[in-house]
């Protein structure tokens, strides 16, 4: 049977819009990842200079923080990777979509595999930035005298309470 090539074309490019939505998606995603690992690598390089510095007998406290950004560069970088992977699978997605409908083979169980391996990649990428984050948050230390009133007595609260 003769392929309509222009017809053919235009519901292939039907089917691939949804995919590309999600690549837009994982493309802003990556984007605020990326962000996150410049600011903990400069974090990174701004510990270890003034830690040179320090007299070794004070330099111990600040060990901890670099073992914090340490185990964060590596969730951060690991959720790079796995969007970056899921994006390449719907790449092949798209590819194999065209591929199908070019040459009339039932590429269908292939095109749910990259799917789903896509979902599992994007899934497991989305994991290691909420490891991230929470070992961001659980790392942030306020000292209590910024957390001084203008009148000069603590606040007692936790945040949001009130």
């Amino acid at each position: 049977m003769p392929i309509n090539m222009p017809a053919d074309i235009a519901h292939i490019i039907q089917l691939a819009i949804a995919p590309f939505f999600l690549l837009a998606g994982i493309g802003a995603l990556l984007n605020v990842m990326a962000n996150r690992l410049t600011r903990v690598v400069d974090r990174w390089r701004k510990v270890e200079g003034f830690m040179t510095e320090l007299d070794p007998s004070v330099r111990h406290r600040h060990v901890p923080e670099l073992a914090a950004i340490d185990k964060r560069i590596k969730f951060i970088n690991g959720a790079i990777i796995l969007s970056t992977l899921s994006a390449l699978l719907i790449c092949l997605v798209v590819v194999t979509l065209f591929v199908g409908q070019l040459t009339e083979m039932d590429l269908s169980n292939i095109i749910a595999t990259l799917f789903v391996a896509s979902m599992a990649a994007l899934i497991a990428g989305l994991i290691a930035f909420l490891l991230e984050v929470s070992i961001a948050t659980r790392t942030l230390r306020v000292t209590p005298h910024l957390l001084a009133s203008k009148a000069g007595d603590m606040i007692k609260r936790p945040i949001g309470d009130g």
